[in-house]
């Protein structure tokens, strides 16, 4: 761990954005205060206990042995910053987004902001939300003004939990500021921690660059959800197909089919770029309208096609015994937020079903009341009366599944054999 000392950051939220973040800011040099209003997660910090899958409990024992890295609940502990980061959650309430937490972010940090300070949002939110609602309320309780007094830019956080290939060092970071000056500063802050800063030619176009990745992505699972459907009822193996289209170099990117979308991008931003066009503009965004529509009723579509597999053995819903593999919205992850095996489940659990889940990934809090979790073991695949395969961790053990298993439904195309029916 480096003892250079860049400064003192400030970084409000302890998540699954704002930790890795606030460890990578210790590791090129910064003293880090992580700040959070959870203080049952400061308390596990503190125990070097990591919740977030990207960073290990060897990485934050290392940060808090650096000395340079101190998490706290307590708002006094902001003073002093350089630089405050503001990554917190932005979750939609009745259709529309609460941004309630940004506001408190500003809030916290408006009395510590001095002249010459960096404050940057980084939570994901609709164009306008920096300028419009953070920086007003940065002045009101600071008494400064942005721009001649401080610097204020956004930054959209592009964390994809436990990606192998990319992390916060290696990824392209957008960057941004009210003017010229803040926008150095934003991008100076960056700079320290990333290989590649983009800069953006304005803060709002910086908000909808995000909005912009996480809804491609959306529509684009929606088109191949839907094809799965009608593939299913044509008698055409989805997967093949899709497989033949990705061979070709130029014009097609792969998406493939699941039980749904989960975490908290997809089933959220899209709808945040929808709402705003719908306020200002007064008009529907429909690519996003129907993408939402797809994918938030495929955890529908998968116990429709349980309901199918117990009909062939006479069997039904109420009292059947369902083994999910994976209730975490992700492979190798143990991220259940909006996990679409999730509602998966649930929906079983309405019809009266007997479930039993394996998750090697998932934290015991995070599995519902309705659902015993198990081991993946021989006798628990002959037992059930259909394998749901609803997430692909590696760590699960698919030998054995396709040696004992009589019946599985398949949606993240990860096993084979004669009783193996696939999305």
């Amino acid at each position: 761990m480096t003892v250079t000392d860049r400064g003192r950051v400030v970084v409000v939220g302890q998540g699954y954005v704002g930790l890795p973040l606030a460890v990578r800011a210790v590791e090129v040099g910064y003293r880090v205060v992580g700040f959070d209003v959870d203080k049952s997660r400061i308390d596990r910090l503190r125990r070097a206990e990591s919740f977030v899958d990207d960073i290990s409990d060897a990485e934050l024992a290392a940060a808090l042995g650096s000395g340079h890295f101190h998490p706290t609940a307590d708002t006094a502990d902001l003073a002093g910053f350089g630089t405050a980061v503001v990554c917190v959650p932005t979750p939609l309430r009745d259709g529309a987004p609460d941004l309630s937490y940004i506001a408190d972010a500003a809030r916290f940090l408006a009395p510590h902001v001095t002249p010459g300070c960096c404050v940057v949002l980084e939570s994901t939110t609709y164009p306008g939300t920096t300028e419009e609602i953070f920086l007003p309320i940065l002045e009101v309780g600071s008494g400064l003004r942005a721009g001649p007094d401080f610097h204020v830019g956004y930054s959209p956080e592009r964390i994809d939990p436990n990606n192998p290939s990319w992390g916060l060092r290696n990824t392209p970071k957008i960057v941004s500021g009210i003017d010229e000056a803040a926008a150095a500063a934003v991008r100076a802050f960056y700079d320290d921690l990333v290989e590649r800063t983009v800069p953006a030619p304005a803060v709002r176009e910086a908000e909808l660059a995000k909005l912009l990745e996480n809804t491609f992505r959306h529509v684009n699972i929606a088109l191949v959800n839907e094809l799965a459907i009608y593939c299913h009822e044509l008698g055409i193996d989805v997967w093949s197909v899709i497989d033949m289209a990705a061979t070709k170099p130029f014009g097609f990117m792969k998406f493939t089919p699941g039980p749904g979308v989960g975490g908290h991008c997809l089933p959220i931003d899209p709808s945040y770029l929808s709402w705003q066009v719908r306020r200002a503009l007064g008009r529907t965004f429909r690519f996003v309208e129907i993408a939402n529509d797809v994918n938030e009723n495929m955890p529908s579509y998968i116990v429709s096609r349980v309901v199918e597999h117990l009909n062939r053995k006479r069997l039904a819903v109420n009292g059947s015994r369902v083994l999910l593999i994976g209730l975490s919205y992700k492979r190798n992850s143990g991220d259940a937020r909006q996990s679409p095996a999730v509602a998966v489940a649930r929906r079983l659990a309405d019809l009266g079903a007997d479930l039993h889940a394996v998750d090697p990934q998932i934290a015991a809090a995070e599995v519902p009341a309705f659902v015993q979790m198990v081991a993946c073991e021989p006798g628990e695949l002959t037992e059930a009366d259909v394998v749901v395969v609803l997430t692909d961790h590696d760590a699960v053990d698919w030998d054995l599944l396709e040696r004992h298993a009589e019946r599985v439904l398949d949606t993240r195309n990860r096993v084979a054999g004669a009783g193996v029916d696939r999305l």
